[in-house]
């Protein structure tokens, strides 16, 4: 079996998540839950997202949450979240690029775990990548690159006000 993450992320970071009611759970028990709460009503259908806000410091550190939602359309859901600080940076297009880096490198290994573990079990289940970027605002003009990044690696891409992973979920839990 393929397990996500199980590996540390690139540079180091904490693979420690957190649930929705703030217990920390592993990598591997995010992976089981969301397998749980899929099996538990397989007749549903599922939607999986990955979104990572950010928030910079006066130093230029910027602090980073990633949120790893499971949706049962029509009926609720639950997510898990982790943080951590990575470097400097100078420019929102950095922090954006990275926010979406990490989303793209936790969506690709979450996926492969997702389709090893769910194979033969008949679950109806889509997944997407979700950008803190919008139309509007500072972001909106870096809208084609971002989306552009996401749809490269074979992902279905959400941005504002449609991309509640990172804008909503990410964001509630940035300091």
């Amino acid at each position: 079996m393929t397990w996500f993450i199980l590996r540390a992320y690139s540079a180091g970071v904490e693979t420690t998540f957190k649930s929705s009611i703030g217990k920390d759970i592993s990598a591997y028990e995010v992976v089981a839950e969301i397998l749980a709460f899929m099996t538990a009503d397989p007749k549903r259908k599922y939607r999986i997202t990955i979104g990572t806000d950010s928030e910079l410091f006066s130093d230029k550190q910027a602090d980073f949450v990633t949120a790893v939602v499971v949706h049962r359309v029509g009926n609720g859901g639950r997510y898990f979240w982790r943080r951590f600080t990575l470097g400097r940076f100078h420019t929102l297009r950095d922090r954006i690029i990275q926010e979406v880096v990490i989303s793209l490198d936790m969506a690709k290994n979450l996926l492969l775990a997702l389709k090893d573990i769910t194979e033969g079990k008949g679950l109806d289940w889509e997944f997407e990548v979700h950008a803190d970027i919008g139309e509007y605002g500072e972001t909106k003009v870096m809208l084609q690159e971002v989306v552009g990044l996401i749809r490269a690696h074979n992902f279905e891409a959400k941005i504002k006000p449609l991309s509640y992973a990172a804008s909503s979920v990410a964001d509630r839990h940035t300091s």
